[in-house]
């Protein structure tokens, strides 16, 4: 098959016009060399998603730390608050913590 033979082929004849080729680089170069490049625009995506899904944890931790604040305005649940978190104690009381087995991790 010469080459006369080869150009005469549907296929060859379209992929040889000269909007087909600059359209096929265009697209090729849009799509993985260009700054805004489809592989880069991807990765963007990707990185903005779990920035909103850390942007939504920090919200519900701020709401939540929000309602202890409030919780803690009371003088009476502050000192039960740094009672049980902090094992805090007046003077002359003892502090006797009560530890469960099924709590404790028991070495067998």
């Amino acid at each position: 098959m010469g080459l006369k033979a080869l150009r005469q082929k549907k296929w060859i004849k379209i992929m040889t016009n000269t909007y087909v080729l600059v359209l096929t680089i265009f697209v090729i170069w849009m799509a993985f060399f260009d700054t805004n490049s489809l592989l880069i625009h991807r990765e963007l995506q990707k990185e903005i998603n779990k920035l909103e899904q850390k942007k939504e944890f920090l919200k519900k931790e701020i709401e939540h730390d929000k309602k202890l604040l409030e919780k803690l305005s009371s003088k009476d649940e502050l000192e039960k608050f740094a009672r049980e978190k902090y094992f805090m104690k007046k003077d002359g009381e003892e502090i006797f913590l009560i530890e469960y087995e099924d709590s404790l991790k028991l070495k067998q």
